[in-house]
């Protein structure tokens, strides 16, 4: 199942879990701790806390919700931020990592997570983001979740692509050309119209498309949805209904699992009757991925999200 970076306030998800970034006492703190506390009914939540205290920090141990809307609360304790060299990373990729499997053995099939440690703990929100990203995808390889990283504001999020510095150029070189052409943004949500006629003419449906590039490509049904960040039930959907378009967003992601280039992402788009808009800001910032062959969902999901832009996958 997929991973998703959002916006919002962890205690409102209609999720089966969320995850709070405890203290080692397990006792109501503040940030998003005193947040779960409060949102839960602090005095159940301290009673179920107190016979499981103290835990390591890394550990993670699970309690009931209480008025919460999700099922199950899981408490993790991340490091302290001192200098990155006293194990901070490998605890911290244990908080994920724990809470992700103990989410798993309850059977529980979707669970947020706050940016653990980021706040007090003074652990680097762009290192924080990485050391997240990577437990969770890292995870996600192997086993079947759905995952959300909520974070409070846009802000929380410093993407760690290697590529920002290009983009930012990219983007800045882009908007001098729009000024310059007096164009305007504008959103590419919708097939083309001409696309549209081009679809009804071609021989090949949208879903034999992805079947025949996966062959191409030497790769695994299972290898390319995961890498596409998208749900097994929805890949399935497009594997079995030849009619079935999926959203401009799906056949991007699909393209970036085939690990397609610029002109044949171009052309699996054509195919469900999209295409790529110099105009669209999400789609500029697509284009200059590809065109530096990276491939990379969950990279390209966090520059998107800081842009403010839509996500890809599910």
């Amino acid at each position: 199942m997929p991973f998703q970076i959002i916006k919002g306030d962890i205690t409102k998800l209609e999720v089966d879990v969320i995850v709070n970034a405890a203290n080692t006492s397990l006792s109501e703190g503040g940030g998003v701790c005193g947040a779960i506390f409060k949102a839960a009914g602090e005095t159940l939540m301290q009673q179920a806390c107190a016979p499981l205290a103290p835990i390591a920090q890394g550990q993670a141990i699970m309690t009931p919700a209480f008025a919460l809307p999700c099922k199950a609360v899981i408490h993790t304790a991340g490091p302290i931020y001192q200098d990155g060299k006293h194990q901070e990373r490998e605890m911290l990729t244990r908080c994920y990592q724990n809470s992700l499997h103990l989410a798993l053995q309850a059977g529980y099939e979707s669970i947020a997570f706050p940016l653990i440690s980021s706040g007090i703990y003074r652990y680097p929100k762009q290192e924080a983001l990485e050391v997240a990203s990577s437990a969770i995808t890292g995870f996600l390889k192997q086993e079947d979740l759905l995952v959300y990283l909520v974070l409070f504001d846009r802000a929380s999020c410093v993407p760690h692509s290697p590529h920002l510095g290009m983009l930012d150029q990219f983007l800045q070189s882009w908007e001098m050309e729009i000024s310059d052409q007096q164009y305007s943004i504008e959103r590419c949500e919708e097939p083309y119209p001409e696309l549209e006629a081009q679809l009804q003419q071609q021989e090949q449906s949208f879903s034999e498309k992805v079947l025949s590039l996966i062959k191409q490509q030497g790769k695994t049904e299972v290898e390319v949805y995961k890498k596409a960040n998208i749900d097994r039930r929805l890949f399935s959907k497009i594997r079995s209904k030849s009619e079935y378009l999926p959203s401009k967003r799906t056949v991007l992601a699909l393209a970036l699992g085939l690990e397609l280039d610029l002109e044949a992402t171009e052309g699996l788009l054509a195919c469900a009757g999209y295409a790529l808009s110099p105009n669209n800001l999400s789609d500029r910032i697509i284009t200059f991925f590809l065109l530096k062959d990276v491939h990379d969902i969950f990279e390209i999901n966090e520059v998107l999200f800081s842009y403010d832009q839509p996500l890809l996958g599910s």
